[in-house]
């Protein structure tokens, strides 16, 4: 049985290899490029104002190269479960092959159990060793930018990728089972996979462990050490801002701007502020604006996480996905055992 799924495997998995040794050679020489131009850095460092130059160009240098890589690694497990997943078993209903190997000695749990582990383990490896080649490569510039929290990066280093590909391969075995037909297993498949994946880490993904709470004063420093001022809807908001006493942490959820009393900041004073605060040549990101508002006494409400919990967050995520794996593999197993002529 084994030798069989292999045979029907084998172009797909030589094709996976061959991508893997195309990667593994790419992100040696982007590795490499990383740690010289980080020693590079490291030598610049001889003050604090030379330093947040060589970090900002060492930053800019790369950012835009890992986080495009960051997004193709997050397509891995979607393509898998599109096109590894999906057809495992929708092909075989769909031509009736099935019932050939059904009419031998090979149980139908048997048979859908073996399809699946090699699949999915097939799987899980080349996820995981495509995120570790991406993790070594990019852990100079992680150390110095310290976004591991951020959706993209945490997705896309460690263990994370192994469970989103088990799960990818699993989803798509049972909307194969469930639809029997190849394409429109592959289009619920790549539709299903990516939704979950924007709302894992948007919703799930920050109440996995109950955050800390914290209360930041907003001043004049503050707010220029913020990366944003506002937001398309509108509101006195604030984004991108650190915390004193960990400038690491991930800010989970921000509230808006509050004045002393605990009410938001009235959004015309917000406004006023923003579009014509009164001159007083003060520097840094936003200058005048940071001024203006600093003088209503402000502060937000946090929830945040710290640096530390990095790899509790990893494992629990990848837990999770694991164990829907499971959940989908033992309702396939059921189903196919009941429902399936």
């Amino acid at each position: 049985m084994m030798w069989l799924n292999w045979r029907q495997f084998r172009i797909q998995a030589l094709v996976a290899v061959g991508a893997l040794v195309v990667a593994a050679a790419y992100t040696a020489y982007l590795g490499g490029d990383i740690r010289d131009a980080y020693d590079a850095r490291q030598a610049a460092c001889r003050d604090q104002a030379d330093c947040a130059q060589a970090t900002s160009q060492f930053r800019s240098a790369y950012q835009n190269t890992l986080l495009f890589l960051a997004t193709g690694l997050a397509l891995i497990p979607a393509v898998i479960g599109t096109f590894w997943g999906a057809p495992l078993i929708a092909r075989e209903l769909e031509n009736g092959t099935h019932r050939l190997v059904w009419n031998q000695s090979v149980t139908r749990s048997r048979w859908l159990l073996t399809k699946v582990l090699l699949v999915g383990l097939a799987a899980m490896a080349l996820t995981g060793a495509a995120a570790a080649l991406l993790t070594w490569a990019a852990r100079p510039f992680d150390e110095v930018v310290k976004e591991e929290f951020s959706t993209f990066v945490f997705g896309a280093r460690d263990v994370a990728p192994i469970g989103y590909a088990a799960l990818a391969v699993t989803l798509g075995t049972v909307a194969g089972l469930l639809l029997r037909r190849t394409l429109p297993s592959m289009a619920v498949t790549l539709v299903v996979f990516l939704a979950f994946q924007f709302f894992f880490p948007n919703v799930v993904r920050p109440s996995l462990i109950p955050p800390d709470r914290a209360t930041l004063p907003m001043s004049v420093e503050a707010i220029n050490g913020a990366q944003n001022l506002g937001s398309i809807g509108g509101g006195s908001v604030i984004g991108g801002v650190k915390m004193p006493h960990e400038p690491d942490a991930w800010i989970a959820q921000t509230s808006p701007l509050r004045t002393k009393d605990g009410k938001t900041l009235d959004g015309a004073e917000f406004n006023s502020c923003l579009d014509s605060p009164p001159k007083t040549g003060r520097g840094g990101t936003f200058g005048d604006t940071a001024v203006c508002l600093a003088k209503h006494d402000l502060h937000i409400d946090v929830r945040y996480h710290p640096s530390s919990r990095y790899w509790a967050f990893q494992w629990l995520e990848t837990g999770i996905y694991l164990a829907l794996s499971g959940v989908l593999t033992a309702f396939a197993v059921w189903r196919i055992r009941r429902r399936v002529s």
